[in-house]
């Protein structure tokens, strides 16, 4: 677990009206702008299964003057992009998911793209980079909760560091084996990397041997050192781990500096999200004037984010029916919004963060037909 925390501080959000539809705009290419896109939240944040990135590209060269951006791209909000003249959709929830075998006009995903195509008009997903990002959805999501401070449930690794390999493997070699020998057949495998220092034990000098290997290269050192028994009752193996990232990976655990009723909680969510409505499930033993001070939240679907997680209350878009009742038996409240309704209010942040970080380079838009599919009737 990590020890350090993000302190969140609710704050009003910064309105920029000049981002919106300014002729005095210039524009960027586009590789140049998805570069820019990756340098605001890595998309090595986005999880494994996850479809990220640039989903369509008209033929280059192509140049962005007017970023639209929406939670998720339906034929409603592609039509407002084409007469909003939008060159490029900064669209959440990536709209191609699952591989299209066809690209015909029988469905509506092989639509957007036949539309996208024809109108040059770049289709560009982050989905759960945002999520991960210090700077992305579930932070924006916490900041409704009051004062806190934060920390991913599920921290990321970093995409890459110093070591290569998945393990490492040390042995040590008196001076009175063949040390050049050894050397030499582990340098002959490959992918394995060597490095030795001169080591003292038991008053003997030593040569310790540390090894950088892949997964395929472990198993050939492993039966070369199994080869001298003495070398090999001497070895250590190590897996190795990419360190954690601060302040970013999936959900947040929020601690409250001071613990409010539930009641008083659901108010602030539902001014936050600016929703008339949400759902509620009690956790057992507790009422509405049962006090909160940990809340666990995570923009979407969290059921497999939130599962086991210790806290007072549980905040997401939906969860399965049998990973509420698991909640709610352990005194845990489960307030749900609907899935889209914890993530689209994060797109007003982001209109002003991307237009902070592009220096304000292209015009950048809000939908206003993206809408969450279901409402209370």
């Amino acid at each position: 677990m990590l020890s350090s925390c993000v302190r969140l501080v609710p704050t009003a959000v910064r309105l920029v009206g000049s981002l919106v539809c300014s002729s005095s705009r210039s524009f960027m290419d586009l590789k140049a702008l998805l570069s820019s896109l990756n340098d605001f939240a890595s998309l090595s944040f986005a999880e494994s299964w996850d479809n990220v990135g640039l989903l369509v590209e008209p033929s280059p060269p192509h140049t962005v003057n007017t970023l639209l951006l929406t939670n998720d791209l339906t034929e409603e909000v592609m039509e407002e992009a084409l007469q909003k003249k939008a060159d490029l959709i900064l669209s959440y929830h990536p709209p191609i998911f699952r591989p299209l075998k066809h690209v015909t006009w029988k469905t509506w995903k092989e639509r957007l793209v036949i539309r996208a195509l024809e109108n040059r008009v770049g289709i560009y997903s982050p989905h759960t980079a945002y999520d991960a990002a210090p700077q992305g959805v579930n932070t924006w999501l916490a900041k409704g909760l009051g004062t806190c401070t934060s920390r991913p449930i599920h921290p990321s690794k970093a995409p890459s560091c110093p070591a290569e390999g998945t393990h490492r493997v040390e042995f040590s070699v008196s001076h009175t084996q063949d040390l050049d020998k050894v050397i030499s057949a582990v340098k002959g495998i490959a992918g394995v990397s060597v490095t030795s220092f001169s080591a003292r034990t038991d008053d003997e000098e030593q040569t310790r041997i540390s090894l950088n290997c892949s997964q395929q290269a472990l198993m050939q050192v492993v039966a070369f050192l199994s080869q001298n028994r003495q070398l090999y009752q001497k070895t250590e193996i190590l897996s190795l781990e990419k360190p954690l990232l601060l302040h970013t990976g999936m959900g947040r655990l929020c601690t409250l500096d001071e613990s409010v009723s539930l009641a008083t909680m659901i108010e602030r969510i539902k001014r936050h999200l600016k929703l008339s409505h949400v759902r509620l499930a009690l956790g057992v033993g507790r009422t509405l004037e049962s006090q909160v001070k940990v809340v666990a939240l995570c923009a979407g679907s969290g059921s497999s984010v939130l599962q086991g997680v210790e806290a007072d209350l549980y905040l997401t878009g939906e969860m399965s029916h049998h990973d509420i009742l698991d909640a709610a038996s352990q005194g845990i409240s489960v307030i749900l919004c609907e899935h889209s309704n914890t993530e689209r209010g994060f797109l007003s942040d982001l209109r002003d963060m991307l237009g902070a970080h592009l220096e304000n380079k292209i015009n950048i838009i809000l939908s206003e037909t993206d809408r969450d599919p279901l409402c209370v009737v």
